[in-house]
């Protein structure tokens, strides 16, 4: 399997919650689809007000505005609502840059990577930065002196405290520019204040720390660095993950969801971080063994999708008989940002024990396969190697192994996890099975975005979590794995059900379907690598496979495919399915005339398919590659593919020419193998 299954890209926790995908560009469509188009110039000039009162109660209206309405959001934005909000975060007024704060937040998590960004090249860093220490001062008077402040004013300070916070997670993984900047800020420090005080603060709070915390040490060396530093810090996470739930009272059902959401944070922060310093008191501790599959197995079996979508799609009908929040805006009075009805805070806690799910499975994703990265930096004396390519083969064939694919990459915890690997396969494909609200309908939006955002992100992150599965499966199976082909088949028909649910008609605002056609196909070849040979071919799912291959833009995409179609040729009796995809898989090599126009990664995994496939001449299908002289298709195309491989550039991409390299000379030794059997 290629490096196209490991490669890796900055990925959001929170996927849009309210996305607007479905509208066409510009401001004329989102105009036209707002009802609340004629209140957004008011609420826009009402921010620059003079009279604190009107700034105030345009930042509310603004959250009230663009809630689950991203034609109004869109409108806001082109009116510059962000930067005027950035721009009463520095109100002389508290009450009005504490609202401000709300409103952006809500415009984070609802708007997604575009706004994070607008809000990070619009300086929103700078009043966010001067608000730590003063958080740090009051939380700390709070927790010496409870007595000293009121209760509702200790209140208000908690819930700037969580939009403060949930802004800077947004803004953590908007891009690594705005990632380097708030490494800048130290925050490490103040976000772990938060979870050591977590008995004396609101849940809520403590959730938002430990949330901003976790993206901070995904992949990011000075925040890992940071923790790691400080015993205490391991010793706090895990008194948190070990803790009994304590929960009490008529609330004691909410509470207790989102102490869970505070575990399975925790729970991701320790695996970002493992392995434990050996100072923490803590280093025996095998995150991955002893908290993570332990702790989020239970997580992802606890709820049904199909009864979520039920529940949420009866509150929004109920919700659809409330008056809207709308129509009480006036300054006389000024509803509170986060006011909801009893519905709306309903429909707000199923979508917080959704999103712990979708957290769960997205932690359970990087510890069912810790893949090494390839080495991709040249290495000493390499660097003129291009000018002697060819003279340099010989020598360079001694470091193909080297990280080449991950077949052959060691897991680094490979035994110890892949014993639970089995166990969470079931719940896991029953999790890609979309149900009534996981997409929207066709060019619309969904009765609820945040219910069909969080649904549509379960999907994708339980096939990339089976993904990983069977990747760590595939890299050293068993012989009792594969000889259970009956299993092989069962999850085999289990993805190819989701995708079938999932459907080929995929229209604008519905991206998740095709990013669960992506993912899908890289579950297929996990599977179809490990049951290599017993998997029967179906004719439609074949046609399916090639239509992917052919119209995607994504190299990486059409390497999966190629990688499964490989598979599922090497059924020994199905010669009609051998013939059809051999033909494919042919239609992407280079000709004596002509160039392939797949891309070069297709390239390599097709040749390699192609002499793997046909490495047995005694197997039945056997008699494609003999009766279509497809040897002559290969000589023809050696030249091609000299040009090509010797078009990777070394020195950028190190381990696809190494690839390169050993499939072009597996090319030419297959030839004349096959050449040498006619005679």
């Amino acid at each position: 399997m290629g490096k196209s299954q490991k490669k890796r890209s900055m990925r959001r926790h929170n996927p849009m919650r309210v996305p607007d995908s479905h509208l066409p560009k510009g401001l004329e469509s989102a105009a036209s689809s707002s009802p609340k188009n004629e209140v957004v110039l008011p609420i826009i000039q009402k921010l620059e007000s003079p009279d604190a009162a009107e700034r105030k109660w345009a930042c509310v209206a603004v959250s009230n505005l663009i809630q689950n309405d991203p034609s109004t959001r869109r409108l806001l934005q082109g009116k510059n609502v962000v930067g005027a909000l950035i721009t009463r975060l520095s109100d002389s007024e508290e009450e009005v840059w504490i609202e401000a704060a709300g409103a952006l937040r809500n415009l984070c998590i609802d708007g997604g990577y575009d706004i994070c960004a607008e809000m990070y090249n619009k300086n929103i860093l700078a009043p966010l930065k001067t608000f730590v220490p003063k958080i740090s001062t009051a939380l700390s008077q709070f927790l010496e002196s409870p007595k000293t402040a009121p209760e509702n004013a200790q209140q208000v300070v908690y819930e700037f405290t969580e939009n403060v916070n949930t802004i800077l997670w947004c803004l953590s993984e908007t891009s690594n520019k705005a990632l380097n900047a708030i490494n800048q800020i130290n925050l490490v420090p103040f976000l772990m204040s938060f979870l050591a005080a977590r008995a004396k603060l609101p849940i809520a709070t403590v959730i938002a720390a430990a949330q901003c915390l976790y993206v901070l040490t995904d992949d990011n060396q000075p925040a890992i660095d940071e923790l790691r530093s400080n015993a205490a810090y391991s010793v706090c996470l895990l008194e948190i993950v070990r803790s009994e739930d304590t929960a009490k009272g008529k609330d004691k059902e909410v509470i207790g969801d989102r102490l869970t959401t505070l575990k399975v944070l925790t729970t991701g922060i320790l695996s970002n971080v493992s392995p434990l310093p050996p100072t923490s008191g803590a280093s025996g501790v095998d995150v991955g063994k002893e908290i993570v599959l332990p702790l989020l197995q239970p997580v992802v079996t606890s709820v049904s999708l199909i009864e979520s979508s039920a529940l949420a799609e009866s509150l929004v009908a109920k919700l659809a008989l409330e008056p809207p929040q709308l129509a009480n805006l006036s300054l006389k009075g000024t509803p509170k940002s986060d006011h909801r009805s009893d519905t709306e805070v309903e429909l707000e806690r199923l979508e917080n024990k959704l999103r712990t799910i979708q957290l769960a499975l997205e932690i359970l994703t990087g510890a069912c396969a810790t893949l090494p990265d390839p080495i991709s930096e040249p290495q000493e004396g390499e660097l003129d190697a291009e000018e002697d390519d060819e003279d340099n083969d010989a020598e360079l064939e001694e470091d193909v192994t080297d990280n080449m694919t991950l077949d052959d990459v060691p897991l680094t915890n490979g035994a110890t996890t892949t014993r639970h690997l089995p166990a969470l396969v079931e719940p896991l494909i029953t999790l890609t099975q979309p149900v009534r609200l996981s997409f929207p309908p066709a060019a619309g939006q969904s009765s609820h975005p945040p219910t069909t955002s969080v649904l549509s992100a379960i999907h994708v992150s339980a096939l990339e979590c089976l993904n990983n599965v069977f990747l760590s499966l595939s890299a050293s199976p068993t012989a009792e794995l594969s000889a259970a082909s009956a299993s092989g088949k069962q999850v085999w028909d289990g993805v190819w059900a989701t995708l079938g649910s999932v459907g080929t008609e995929i229209a604008r605002g519905q991206e998740r379907k095709q990013e669960m056609w992506e993912i899908g196909v890289g579950v297929l070849w996990g599977v179809g690598n490990i049951w290599k040979g017993s998997l029967v071919p179906n004719e439609e799912q074949v046609q399916l496979l090639i239509q992917l291959c052919n119209s995607s833009s994504d190299p990486a995409v059409r390497v999966k495919c190629i990688g499964t179609l490989e598979c599922l040729a090497q059924h020994p009796q199905s010669i009609d399915a051998n013939r059809v995809i051999a033909m494919h898989l042919l239609s992407i090599l280079p000709t004596t005339t002509a160039s392939s126009t797949y891309g070069t990664e297709p390239l390599i995994q097709a040749l390699s398919a192609l002499i793997d496939i046909y490495s047995d001449e005694n197997l039945p299908y056997d008699v494609n590659f003999r009766q279509g002289n497809f040897v002559q298709r290969l000589v023809d195309s050696v030249e091609g593919v000299r040009k090509t491989v010797r078009a990777i550039d070394r020195r950028k991409e190190r381990d696809l020419k190494l690839r390169g390299e050993e499939v072009r000379d597996n090319l030419i030794a297959f030839i004349k193998y096959r050449k040498a059997l006619r005679f």
